[in-house]
């Protein structure tokens, strides 16, 4: 355990000392976040804050993971360099987003085909390599069994299962930018769905079928070192919200909200808890809702608006809420997912023991 708390420390001591280092680079530069014209005049007094912040949480997170390794010597794992090689690359999908933003001075970034195709080829290489590298026990990153609370019996075909990790992913990168609109949202957030994750790394460890055989015994490969990845990008993401809380000294910027989302989505993959992640990041998934029944219903009743303004956390602010009242009660809500994820992941232990 020396190596998960090694992780959490490192990355929070990094990014809390890194970020304002980046926000003088990036001030001393001009590069600003550009805001879309038709959100609050709240929100255009933050045209020019620092973006791309991002950056900072994954440079965090990847020197904790290896210095937790160095701290506790311990060669990495495939099952972790995986998940990281999905936070970094999904990064750089969207530090390309942000890179065209700012130096173009426009609230649009990359083409969505460009985005999109960046973030499809990074998944399916994850994807790919996550079945392949089997373990003395025959355990691979990932599974091809559909997974709950831990594989079910339903096995997809390779090129199925591909798909469908494509679509984990670039669904929940896609989610976490779409929640990323108010200061520190997203980053505190996701905090508490990283650091379940941790959680459930740690529980498969000790409950794994080599310690702990038994019918509710799980069978994933590397569970301490997803822990360790996790609770690094809890500390990288806990340094970043000191900077990132109302009032924001710089955004995460696509560059943030796509490794974020890529890394929830990596661990759920690995960690065999792929439609638990609905329920952890349930306040991602109804943020998401809010944007896809507000086009449905736009569409279906000929122009007319179903919310104020989507995502929901704008709908709110149109309605007079404050912004530090709407992240507050939303940082709530997103705890409350994850107290039940969490729930049910120890009540399905228990039951099957």
């Amino acid at each position: 355990m020396i190596s998960i708390l090694t992780a959490g420390v490192v990355g929070l001591v990094v990014s809390i000392l890194g970020t304002p280092l980046a926000i003088r680079w990036l001030v001393r530069r001009g590069y600003g976040q550009a805001i879309r014209d038709e959100l609050s005049e709240n929100h255009q007094t933050k045209r020019g804050t620092p973006t791309m912040g991002g950056a900072v949480i994954i440079v965090a997170a990847v020197v904790a993971y290896f210095v937790a390794h160095l701290v506790r010597p311990s060669p990495p794992t495939v099952s972790g360099l995986l998940v990281l090689f999905l936070i970094v690359g999904l990064g750089i999908v969207g530090f390309l987003d942000d890179w065209i933003k700012i130096s173009k001075q426009r609230s649009l970034g990359l083409r969505s085909r460009a985005k999109m195709g960046g973030q499809v080829a990074v998944a399916v290489v994850f994807a790919i390599l996550a079945i392949n590298f089997p373990d003395e026990q025959g355990y691979t990153p990932a599974s091809q069994a559909l997974s709950v609370l831990r594989d079910t019996p339903w096995v997809l075909p390779a090129a199925v299962f591909v798909l469908w990790a494509l679509f984990l992913i670039s669904g929940f990168s896609n989610a976490v930018n779409l929640t990323d609109g108010l200061d520190g949202l997203a980053t505190g957030a996701s905090v508490m769905v990283f650091g379940a994750y941790t959680l459930i790394g740690v529980w498969q460890l000790n409950q794994s079928c080599g310690v702990a055989p038994g019918p509710s015994c799980y069978e994933v490969r590397d569970p301490l070192d997803l822990a360790v990845v996790a609770a690094a990008m809890v500390g990288a993401c806990f340094g970043f919200l000191w900077w990132n809380a109302a009032p924001a000294k710089i955004f995460m910027g696509d560059t943030g909200s796509l490794a974020l989302g890529g890394g929830l989505a990596g661990l759920a993959i690995t960690t065999r808890t792929e439609l638990l992640l609905i329920v952890l990041g349930g306040l991602f998934v109804l943020i998401t809702l809010s944007v896809m029944l507000q086009v449905g219903w736009f569409k279906i009743s000929g122009g007319k608006r179903l919310f104020r303004m989507a995502p929901l956390q704008h709908h709110f602010e149109l309605k007079g809420w404050g912004e530090v009242t709407i992240v507050i009660r939303f940082w709530i809500i997103a705890g409350m997912f994850v107290v039940l994820g969490l729930g049910l992941f120890y009540a399905e232990w228990v039951a099957t023991a």
